[in-house]
């Protein structure tokens, strides 16, 4: 009886490995689906396994020597939030911080959680500006966070060849975009320097190069292309840099020579910002300025840009 149920159940399990295929190939035809399928990522799953069998070469006695000058950099970081706090405590506690913060320096609270005070980034980076001790411990969790994750946690990783083999997933993210696992390669910080540090612990194979290639603004180009706003087009077509020439049109500014670093950086938020759907209150925090200039920046870039407003 035992085995009766077990054939049956194997039969069970065969007939629907038998049958999805031609169930889910349907679903694709249904959903105008099937070309991608076979023509994208079919081909493109034999690619990557190539990849991954491939890996990429790391030098792990670079990795070692920046874990050592970051545990040292740590330590220096740890002994000034000491001397600003006026005491020593845990850094890495959230509650331990937040009595210091809050209590003892009477800086402003934030937010609250269950537990006590929120010392999350968000928090912490409105306070940086009051008080020296906040942007230590800012500088202290980010140095943490690249020696914790990408330090002792790559070092692990490396096989026998030398190489990391990652793994890259086709079918997890909802806008088609492929991702990494085990470990994840593709959120190594690249703003900060201990970041760019570590990404330079990532060497070709012998007689091989590392070659770097990037879409130069490709988010507002789609965005000029399906808007037909025509300034933005007109930028493009004409070579100029369109995080400047945002500046102009946004800030007023006439002549592209007068756009400082500042502006351009402003008005790349802004163009960011504005495409998925920033608030004022949102744009407000990223440049550091009030909610009525944010807001005033939103409706000037719609005005100077009336196609992508209508879109």
């Amino acid at each position: 009886e035992e085995k009766e149920v077990f054939w049956n159940h194997l039969a069970a399990k065969i007939n629907v490995l038998a049958t999805a295929p031609k169930h889910l190939l349907k679903q694709l035809d249904e959903n105008e689906q099937a070309q991608l399928y076979w023509e994208m990522e079919l081909p493109l799953s034999d690619i990557l396994a190539r990849m991954e069998i491939q890996g990429i070469r790391v030098d792990q006695s670079r990795l070692i020597e920046m874990g050592q000058q970051f545990e040292e950099r740590l330590k220096e970081i740890e002994q000034t939030i000491y001397e600003l706090a006026g005491e020593e405590f845990n850094i890495n506690s959230p509650k331990q911080l937040g009595v210091i913060l809050f209590e003892k320096l009477q800086l402003p609270v934030g937010k609250k959680t269950k537990t006590g005070y929120s010392t999350a980034v968000d928090v912490l980076e409105d306070l940086a500006a009051l008080s020296p001790v906040v942007a230590k411990i800012l500088e202290y969790r980010q140095i943490n966070k690249v020696q914790s994750t990408y330090v002792k946690g790559l070092i692990p990783q490396i096989a026998d060849d030398g190489k990391i083999h990652t793994r890259y997933v086709q079918d997890l993210t909802q806008t088609g975009r492929l991702s990494s696992v085990d470990p994840n390669l593709q959120n190594i910080p690249v703003r900060l320097e201990e970041g760019r540090k570590i990404r330079k612990a990532f060497v070709p194979s012998k007689d091989s190069l590392l070659l770097s290639s990037d879409y130069s603004q490709i988010e507002l180009r789609v965005l000029g292309h399906i808007s037909g706003d025509e300034h933005l087009i007109d930028a493009f077509k004409h070579g100029a840099d369109i995080h400047t020439s945002t500046a102009m049109r946004v800030f007023g500014i006439e002549k592209a020579e007068d756009v400082t670093a500042n502006d351009r950086r402003n008005a790349k938020a802004v163009n960011f910002g504005v495409v998925y759907g920033i608030s004022d209150f949102g744009l407000a925090r990223n440049l550091g300025i009030t909610r009525k200039d944010a807001k005033n920046y939103i409706e000037t870039y719609f005005e100077r840009y009336p196609g992508i407003k209508t879109y």
